[in-house]
């Protein structure tokens, strides 16, 4: 089992986080950060779009908001 570890180890250290090597000797912060700038504005993005899909379908009024939709309610 320990040589199953060590190979994800390796995997992960040597392989897959390699070009973020790069980034960690740059003196520029915003380049050194531009990973994490990338997500939170793909976040923001998604965020956005699942927001105003809401929006679109409740102004569409197709949702049953009566009390008793649910048998259980």
């Amino acid at each position: 089992m320990k040589a199953f570890f060590e190979g994800i180890e390796d995997l992960f250290v040597n392989y897959l986080f390699a070009p973020f090597d790069f980034f960690r000797f740059l003196k520029n912060w915003w380049l050194s950060s531009s990973v994490n700038w990338i997500f939170f504005v793909l976040g923001i993005l998604a965020f956005t779009y699942w927001m105003l899909q809401l929006k679109k379908y409740n102004d569409a009024g197709e949702e049953d908001k009566s009390i008793t939709s649910h048998s259980y309610l």
